[in-house]
């Protein structure tokens, strides 16, 4: 007698994207309870300026380069600061968003990972602003640093005494940067393109700009990306085989087949 017992058969599961409506209010309402939470971190001025001053003494004591190098390197021209400058107010928000898009459009696993981390470090921030309001180097009268958006343009911040709608006592951590290096490392996932380690040109831009412009300290920046490995640790991508094959806006997440055991003759 011979008994046998055929392969199972290949499971294919499609993963539509959130709804859209959905997702919308939740970005939006996340970032309203971002935008109000940094107000509540302001109003602290000594302590930001405290703060500051022993930031700016860590930094010396472990030897980090000097954010005045990379300002000087700014300096040299004022088409390169006024172009820091308006790389600075423009390309963080902008930019962010594009990628989500891009991402619940295009991968909508890798977007609902991708949005998770963000809030997560975003949360995160929010929490480090309220305890440890901090000055940027641009306020610093012992940094030597210019504010270079002040003198040369553009410039999203008013008088510290007089905006209202934004916190300049949340320097760290560097929001700027964290949420462009994660921008690259989740388009370097998503993508599979030879040339996608580009992508890891826009956080070093953005490090060069935010640090040129004495709107952060080094250690800002540091702090991103320390919350934000921490998160993608906790944070983990699905496994999925992702193709664009089936419906759009659909990913296949296919699971292997797996032989069970034959048996062959089993009479002898």
């Amino acid at each position: 007698m011979n008994a046998r017992t055929e392969p199972a058969e290949a499971e294919t599961r499609a993963i539509t994207r959130p709804p859209l409506v959905r997702e919308l209010l939740l970005v939006a309402g996340l970032f309203l309870v971002y935008k109000f939470g940094r107000q509540l971190a302001s109003g602290h001025t000594g302590e930001a300026f405290r703060n500051a001053r022993r930031v700016w003494d860590l930094e010396r004591a472990v030897h980090l380069p000097g954010e005045g190098d990379v300002q000087n390197l700014l300096l040299h021209g004022d088409t390169l600061v006024h172009i820091a400058n308006t790389y600075y107010a423009t390309i963080h928000f902008p930019a962010t968003a594009a990628f989500l898009v891009w991402l619940y459009l295009r991968r909508p696993a890798h977007y609902v990972w991708a949005r998770r981390v963000l809030a997560a470090v975003t949360g995160a921030a929010l929490v480090v602003h309220l305890v440890f309001p901090l000055a940027p180097p641009r306020m610093l009268a012992a940094t030597g640093l210019v504010d270079t958006a002040r003198l040369y343009g553009p410039s999203v911040y008013g008088p510290p005494q007089t905006d209202h709608l934004s916190n300049q006592f949340a320097a760290m951590p560097s929001l700027h940067f964290g949420w462009a290096l994660m921008v690259a490392i989740g388009l370097i996932v998503a993508t599979r393109s030879r040339r996608r380690w580009l992508w890891l040109l826009h956080p070093l831009l953005t490090l060069t700009v935010i640090v040129g412009t004495a709107n952060h300290y080094w250690l800002d920046a540091i702090v991103a990306a320390a919350m934000l490995g921490i998160a993608l640790a906790v944070i983990r991508l699905p496994r999925r085989t992702t193709t664009t094959a089936g419906q759009p806006g659909e990913i296949q997440e296919t699971v292997a087949p797996v032989e069970e055991n034959v048996l062959v003759g089993a009479g002898r």
